[in-house]
């Protein structure tokens, strides 16, 4: 496939073809391995099953040399004859070595030897397979301890993270994302439910989790929630040019939906329970409003993908398109996505270069969750579509109307009228790129100086168009008015993210004697900024579009935060036995004042090898037997509120709020002040930690165990105030500490191994402890901070930060059951026997974030076939079913004589008339065990002129077993509104390698 260079087209008669396969321990193809006939520029690169080609060899003896970074080289003769194919294949052993120094920690890489952090890796071959949208979803259920939990079933929806627990109150507890040395703004942007959608999951090669505070200080301000190093795949140094296409397509259904009562059981239940006159509205159809919405879904996602060195200078260039349809009709994303990496040496290798560059354009269409939800509740015995006269000016869709076709108050609307009639679009462009250069001092044997310019810049532009025909947005204005029969409504926002970046830093490492030194010390300055325009609301109808000049939907914002920060490192390798890590961050933030801003983070991480000492040497039974400890602050300062809280500040308030000019008849808008704390700082988390590595039958078998104490103190929480005291009765403020303790492990087998069957397993569990250890100065009888709104009325919660409980835990009324099991209505326990059920009769009760998180992975290849599972699991998480809460009922079939709205299925296990909302029967065990995922594949090997072909099956979110109540047991917070279920998808993918 490769045409070999220097040889003249006569000479082709007299060569002839070397290939072969490359391969690893486990006997699976090793891609993107270099392959050189020794002494010519004759070459190429594996392809992804391990396979490779190369053309136009002289005849004759020769010697093959093939080399990929943590293996050791390998070097084989051949003997090539003319117009022949000599097949040469290797099995490469990995060097541990080269294996430990692959692995990425913040500013540079460590031998893993050396790491004396709660450090995890997930490379390519371990990723979640299928049709995979958002990158995170690559490591879920691989790493302990590591939470990653799903918004909704919508297409690139938002998910949520969580390392090791929630690590604050009410600040941001994300890990920090650092791609490619480049930490990333960690909010979203307008127009995007989640901002690493951004980002084809295609491009990456590794994540890097770092646990730890001895690992993540060197970040300090923003790594109290643990940080994620990702890393890109690029091109190699001398590598041939290699073509990859990957391709899948797939189809997504309904796996759990939200089961309300049929047409018929809902009019026997009306019948018997309701008024005639709610009897009356009944219609005479059997409508499944849910049929109507959900759909088979289709996605296809391509990358194209291509890597070499050309002059030296290593490359990769992928493009990617993605066309994911949502199961809910008119919700899709499409996502083009683009990077280029380049990684040239020069200077007779003393500088290196990388280059990176990732653009990507996401096109979303949304729906609205509501609309979902009102699908389940619409009377199922009304038609979608009528031919009366009345619903003509709906486009003939049902809806709830009087007799001239005017809505009926707090009706309803369609659901499938509704998502048809709305177009909730955006499009969001984002570029993450940098250049890092980094140079080996000339004359100064180990100093180098690395400097790293990097950006994060995210366009996000958005409109939402709702037809005239929507009842929703019926216009009642009287035919003389002027604003008759603007039935329609435009709206749109924009926001502008841009990130700024730049790091310095010099590193100096030394061998003496026995002993390895290195230090590094360095600088960052680091900006963000958000702004956005002011938009009109605007109203419409068939034809026309009227501005509405006087109503200032989105008023004009900006927001510039800066940080600096100053950071060292030194590290000392004792004779391979004795590891010492020691770092020191020095941050310094905007958002807070002058002598407030300004953090320290330290860490210390100490490691015995003690497989390395002498009373062990002869030891077969261990190949790897490490003790690690560690210490470290830090530290947290992304409240999500706006930059600006500890300043004196007006806001403009928008057009509900003006002010007459003078005798002419306009007015100009008001500012409102804004309540600040002018003594807000930094929140730290203090993170002790011990840990042990182990390693069995030269590392078939190895283990990591870890246990850790993390306490935060000087919580940034929003806290009530005395009305009127600082322009607002909610202020940010520190406040009080939290705690979490644990205990993580992680196991790796290599059950099989033999040249044609290989079997390796991965098993990971997790235990976290959260509770929350001081709220600060409070009143005598104060319970705590109540949190978790849910419906029914103003002001309810179902939730509640206190002293000695977990964060978020429920706080509810202590439920009484009959004789037959069944909740009796509105009897509760009386705590305090005064006869009165209110807040001092109420209990804190279970917690929604888990206990036990659970991860079982494997994978089996026999010969050319593949197979792989992974497994996920929860316990002793629990969810407040809302929906069942206030739907569960008969008042809700009952609260209008001319509507009514169908009912959850749990009415027919309590039996209740009214809602119940702070019963404890509604917190239910979310307990779970979910197959993330099931593949199958198959190495057809060369075809049609192709190094190679692999075809693969997939299923994601193939099966779950849960004994909650509602549509999905995964609800990050504890609260479940949620009625946009998660998909069971069904791919089938090639991987071409050219």
């Amino acid at each position: 496939m490769f045409a070999g260079f220097g040889f003249p087209s006569g000479a082709f008669a007299q060569t002839g073809s070397v290939s072969g396969r490359v391969t690893d321990s486990k006997n699976e193809g090793i891609p993107g391995a270099t392959v050189l006939i020794e002494g010519t520029s004759l070459g190429s690169s594996s392809a992804v099953d391990g396979t490779y080609s190369i053309q136009n060899v002289p005849a004759g003896p020769h010697t093959v040399v093939i080399s990929f970074v943590g293996y050791n080289a390998v070097r084989l003769p051949v003997t090539v004859t003319a117009g022949a194919n000599s097949e040469i294949s290797a099995k490469m052993t990995e060097n541990t070595t080269q294996l430990s120094e692959a692995v990425v920690v913040g500013y540079g890489t460590q031998r893993r030897q050396d790491v004396t952090g709660a450090v995890a890796t997930v490379d390519s071959k371990q990723f979640v397979q299928g049709q995979v949208t958002n990158p995170e979803q690559l490591i879920q259920g691989k790493v302990a301890g590591v939470a990653i939990t799903t918004v909704g079933g919508a297409p690139g929806t938002g998910t949520t993270i969580r390392i090791r627990g929630n690590s604050s109150l009410n600040a941001n507890s994300d890990p920090l994302y650092v791609i490619d040395g480049v930490p990333v703004d960690k909010e979203g942007i307008s127009g995007a439910s989640n901002p690493l959608s951004l980002i084809n999951p295609n491009d990456i090669e590794t994540f890097t989790v770092l646990k730890d505070a001895s690992a993540t200080a060197i970040y300090g301000n923003r790594a109290s929630g643990g940080v994620i190093l990702i890393t890109t795949k690029r091109g190699l140094q001398g590598e041939k040019l290699h073509v990859e296409l990957n391709s899948q397509v797939g189809v997504s259904t309904v796996a759990r939906r939200y089961e309300p009562l049929s047409a018929d059981q809902f009019r026997s239940l009306i019948q018997q329970n309701g008024a005639p006159s709610q009897y009356a509205t009944l219609g005479t159809a059997n409508t499944n409003w849910q049929n109507e919405i959900f759909r088979t879904a289709g996605t296809y996602d391509n990358t194209v993908s291509l890597t070499g060195s050309v002059a030296k200078v290593p490359f990769r260039v992928s493009y990617g398109n993605l066309y994911q349809e949502g199961i809910v009709i008119t919700n899709n994303l499409k996502r083009n996505s683009g990077s280029v990496s380049l990684t040239p040496t020069l200077l007779d290798k003393h500088l290196r270069i990388d280059i990176n560059a990732k653009g990507t354009v996401v096109d979303n269409r949304f729906v609205d969750y509501g609309t979902v939800a009102n699908a389940a509740l619409y009377d199922p015995t009304q038609p979608i579509t009528s031919s009366e006269g009345r619903f003509s000016r709906y486009g003939g869709y049902y809806q709830f109307t009087n007799s001239v076709g005017q809505p009926l108050g707090n009706a309803p609307g369609n659901p499938v009228a509704a998502l048809n009639n709305t177009n909730d679009n955006s499009t969001v462009k984002r570029l993450i790129g940098n250049v890092q250069l980094d140079y080996k001092v000339h004359g100064i044997d180990g100093l180098r100086a690395n400097l790293n310019l990097g950006l994060d810049a995210s366009r996000g532009r958005g409109s939402k168009t709702i037809q005239p025909i929507d009842f929703g947005n019926y216009n009642s204005a009287p035919a003389a008015a002027t604003n008759a029969g603007l039935n329609g409504r435009y709206t749109q926002y924009a926001q502008d993210k841009d990130m700024h970046l730049l790091e310095a830093y010099l590193a100096y490492g030394k061998q003496l004697g026995g002993t390895k030194v290195d230090v590094q010390g360095g600088y960052a300055y680091q900006t963000f900024q958000y702004q956005g325009p002011n938009f009109l609301d605007y109203r419409f109808n068939r034809t026309t579009k009227v501005n509405k000049a006087d109503t200032l939907l989105l008023p004009r914002y900006y927001g510039k935060l800066v940080m600096l920060s100053y950071f060292g490192r030194a590290t000392m390798n004792v004779k391979d036995k004795y590891l010492v890590t020691a770092t020191l961050r020095n941050d310094r933030t905007s958002r807070f004042r002058e002598g407030y801003r300004s953090g320290w983070f330290p860490a210390l991480g100490l490691a015995w090898r003690v497989k390395n000492e002498d009373f062990l040497k002869d030891n077969n039974l261990f190949s790897e037997l490490k003790l690690r400890a560690g210490y470290g602050r830090t530290g947290q300062q992304d409240l999500g509120n706006g930059y600006y809280d500890t300043q004196p500040r007006y806001v403009l308030s928008g057009a509900s709020t003006t002010y007459p000019l003078g005798n002419t008849g306009g007015t100009v808008p008001s500012y409102s002040p804004q309540g600040y704390n002018a003594v807000l700082t930094w929140e730290t988390t203090n993170t002790y930690n011990a840990g042990l590595d182990l390693g069995f039958l030269d590392n078939r078998l190895t283990a990591t165990v870890d246990v850790y104490q993390r306490t935060a103190s000087d919580l940034l929480a929003r806290v009530n105030f005395s009305a009127g005291s600082n322009l607002t009765n909610q202020l940010d403020a520190n406040i009080g500490s939290l705690r979490n303790r644990g205990i993580e492990v992680g196991l790796n087998y290599g059950i099989l191994r033999s040249e044609d069957l290989t079997w390796d397993v991965n098993l990971n569990g997790a235990y976290n402890e959260n509770k929350i250890t001081d709220l600060g100065q409070q009143a005598e009888n104060f319970q705590g901070y109540k949190v978790g709104g849910i419906g029914g009325g103003t002001g309810n919660t179902i939730q509640i930060q206190a002293v000695g409980h977990p964060i978020n835990s429920f706080f509810t009324a202590q439920q009484v059951y009959g004789a037959n099991g069944r909740p009796v209505e509105g009897l509760y326990v009386d705590k305090n026997g005064d006869g009165i059920i209110n807040d001092a009769d109420y209990t804190f009760y279970k917690q929604p974030a888990p206990l036990v998180t659970l991860g079982f992975s494997s994978n089996v290849t026999y010969k050319k076939l593949f197979a792989a599972f992974t497994l996920r699991s929860n316990l002793g998480n629990y969810v407040y079913n809302a929906n069942a809460a206030n739907f569960g009922n008969y008042a809700n079939a009952q609260g209008s004589t001319l509507f009514v709205s169908n009912l959850s299925p749990d009415v027919q296990n309590t039996g209740f008339t009214r809602q119940q909302l702070f019963s404890d029967y509604y917190v239910q065990n979310a307990s779970f065990l979910r197959c993330e995922n099931i593949s199958l594949g198959y190495n057809v090997g060369k075809v049609l002129g192709a190094s190679s072909l692999r075809v693969t099956a997939n299923v994601q979110n193939a099966f779950l077993v849960t004994k909650y109540k509602g549509v999905d047991p995964e609800v990050f917070g504890g609260i479940d509104t949620n009625f946009y279920p998660r998909a069971r998808t069904f791919t089938l993918g090639l991987a071409l390698g050219i």
